[in-house]
C-alpha cells in the first residue's frame, strides 16, 4: 500500500548506548521514533553530559513513558516527575533521573530528538 510503512524498535536502524541508556532508534518517511531505557541510576549529568559536552540537557523531548519514573528538574529549578501512561513534552535546558529500582522506558516522537539525542 503506498503511504504506509512500519518499523520495528526491535530491529532499529541505530543503537547507541552511552551509561546506563539504550537508545532504539528507527527512521519512518518523515518522522524518526526512539525508544529509550534509562536504567536505575541513570542520570543525566553523569550519563550523558560526558557525550555531548553541554551545561545540562539542550534537547527538547516529545514523548510517552512505557514503564519507570523520571524526575527532572529545569535550570531555572521547576521540577517534574514522569510515570506510566505519560505523555510529555520537555524544553531545553534540564537534568533528569530514573526514580527508585526500575527501568524507565519511553518513546521519544520529536524527530529532531530521536535522530540527535545522546551524539557528541
Amino acid at each position: 500500500m503506498a503511504g504506509m510503512d512500519k518499523r520495528s524498535l526491535d530491529d532499529p536502524d541505530e543503537s547507541r548506548r552511552p551509561d546506563k541508556t539504550v537508545l532504539d532508534v528507527v527512521s519512518l518517511p518523515g518522522a524518526t521514533v526512539g525508544r529509550i531505557a534509562l536504567q536505575p541510576g541513570w542520570r543525566w549529568s553523569e550519563c550523558i553530559k560526558p557525550v555531548v559536552g553541554t551545561k545540562s540537557c539542550q534537547t527538547a523531548h516529545l514523548g510517552y513513558v512505557i514503564a519507570g519514573r523520571l524526575h527532572l528538574r529545569d535550570d531555572e529549578g521547576g521540577e517534574l516527575d514522569l510515570g506510566p501512561g505519560d505523555a510529555y513534552q520537555v524544553p531545553p535546558g534540564h537534568d533528569a533521573w530514573v526514580v527508585g529500582d526500575d527501568v524507565f522506558v519511553a518513546l521519544e516522537f520529536d524527530s529532531k530528538t530521536a535522530e540527535t539525542y545522546a551524539r557528541g
